[in-house]
C-alpha cells in the first residue's frame, strides 16, 4: 500500500507500537527466556491455561498473566476458552536461526548502547560504546567485551558471512591463487576454509592484534597452521601500507565497518599491493539488492549499530555509493554477484591499467 494514503487510524497503530517498541522487545525476550513460549508450544494444538504455565515454569500468576498478555498484544500468543496457543510468528522468534542472531546481538551487543544514538550522530563517535568501556571502536574491544557480549556479536557476524564462504571458495580460487590475503580476517574462518580447500594456497591475515590472537588460536587446532602467516596492523592508519606479492586479496563483510573516506584508502591501499593480475574480492550486505524486505529492514537497522557502538562513522551501505567508492579507489569492477547466503553480493574487482 502507498503509505501516502495510509488510514490515519493504520498511521496511529504503527506509531505507538514505534513508541512502545522497546517494551515489545523485552517482553518478547522474557516469554522466551522464562520458558512460557517453550511450554505453550509443548502443548501443541490443546493450548495451555494459565495456572499450567505457572506450574510448567515456577512463575508467579501475576508475572505469567503480564507477560501472556503482552505476548497477545505482540502476535507472539492467541488465546481461547481460557487457553493459550503459540502463533507462527513465536515459532520463529523461538527458532529462526536467523532471527535468533538478531535478537541476541540486539539486546547483549547494543541494546544499552542505543540510548546514546542521538549523540553518536551528533558527534561521530560510538558514543554508545562507553557502556563496556573506553574505547576509539568496537574492533579494539571485540577480544575484551564480557563473554556473553563477545558470543552474541560474533555469532551474528559470523552467521551473516559464514554460509556466504562456501559458495566464495570456487570463484576465488578459479584462478588458482598462490598466495592470498585476507584483510580483517578476524577469527580465521574464511582463512582456514582457504587453506582446506585448497592445499597449496598460503593465507595471511591482516588485522589487529587482538583479532589475530583469536585467529592464531583457532588455527593452532588445525593441520593447517604452516601455510598462515599474521600481519599486525591498523587499516585506519592510512600510512600502514599493504605488502605486496599478493595473487587475491579477500574482504569480507569488513568495509562496511568504514566510512566512505575510509573505504576508498583501504581500496586504494589494496590497489597499490597488487599486479594487474590479482583480483580483489569484496564480500558484502547491500540492503538495496536483496531478495526480502525483511532483509532490507534489517540491515537498514544494523547501520545504528556502527552508528553508537561500532565507530560513529560506518554503515550497510547502498550498492550504488559502495560502488563508486570502488572507482574512486582506482579499481574496476570485473563481475557481480548477487543473492551469496543469506544476502551477500560478491565483487571481483581489478587494478584500473
Amino acid at each position: 500500500m502507498n503509505q501516502k494514503f495510509e488510514k490515519a487510524i493504520d498511521a496511529i497503530d504503527k506509531a505507538n507500537r514505534i513508541a512502545f517498541a522497546p517494551f515489545v522487545f523485552q517482553a518478547a525476550r522474557s516469554l522466551r527466556n522464562l520458558g512460557i513460549l517453550e511450554a505453550v508450544e509443548a502443548a501443541k494444538d490443546a493450548g495451555l491455561p494459565a495456572e499450567e504455565i505457572e506450574n510448567r515454569t515456577g512463575l508467579s500468576h501475576y508475572g505469567v498473566r503480564v507477560l501472556c498478555e503482552a505476548g497477545l498484544a505482540i502476535g507472539l500468543l492467541t488465546s481461547e476458552d481460557e487457553k493459550y496457543f503459540l502463533t507462527k510468528t513465536a515459532h520463529f522468534f523461538m527458532h529462526h536461526p536467523f532471527t535468533i542472531a538478531n535478537a541476541d546481538f540486539v539486546n547483549d551487543v547494543c541494546y544499552n548502547g542505543l540510548f546514546r544514538l542521538e549523540d553518536s550522530v551528533k558527534t561521530g563517535k560510538p558514543e554508545g560504546l562507553k557502556v563496556f568501556g573506553e574505547w576509539s571502536t568496537i574492533y579494539e574491544a571485540l577480544s575484551q567485551l564480557p563473554p556473553k557480549v563477545r558470543e552474541s556479536w560474533f555469532g551474528f557476524d559470523h552467521y551473516y558471512s559464514d554460509v556466504s564462504f562456501s559458495e566464495c571458495l570456487p570463484p576465488v580460487f578459479d584462478e588458482k591463487p598462490e598466495r592470498l590475503l585476507d584483510i580483517g580476517g578476524n577469527t580465521g574462518k574464511f582463512a582456514l576454509q582457504c587453506l582446506g580447500y585448497n592445499d597449496h594456497v598460503q593465507v595471511s591475515i591482516a588485522d589487529l592484534p587482538g583479532q589475530l590472537e583469536m585467529a592464531k588460536a583457532n588455527a593452532a587446532e588445525t593441520p593447517h597452521a604452516g601455510r598462515l602467516s599474521y600481519i599486525e596492523t591498523d587499516l585506519l592508519d592510512a600510512s600502514q601500507i599493504l605488502p605486496r606479492g599478493f595473487d587475491a586479496i579477500w574482504l569480507s563483510q569488513f568495509l562496511d565497518c568504514f566510512s566512505e573516506s575510509e573505504i576508498v584508502s583501504i581500496l586504494t591501499r589494496c590497489a597499490a599491493a597488487t599486479d594487474d593480475h590479482a583480483s580483489i574480492f569484496i564480500l558484502e550486505p547491500f540492503w538495496d539488492r536483496q531478495r526480502f524486505a525483511t532483509s532490507t529492514f534489517c540491515l537498514m537497522m544494523t547501520s545504528l549499530y556502527f552508528t553508537s557502538m561500532a565507530n560513529g562513522n560506518s554503515q550497510m551501505y547502498r550498492s550504488d555509493l559502495f560502488f563508486s567508492l570502488i572507482e574512486k579507489a582506482g579499481l574496476r569492477i570485473e563481475k557481480i554477484t548477487d543473492h551469496i547466503g543469506v544476502g551477500h553480493t560478491l565483487l571481483k574487482c581489478r587494478k584500473n591499467t
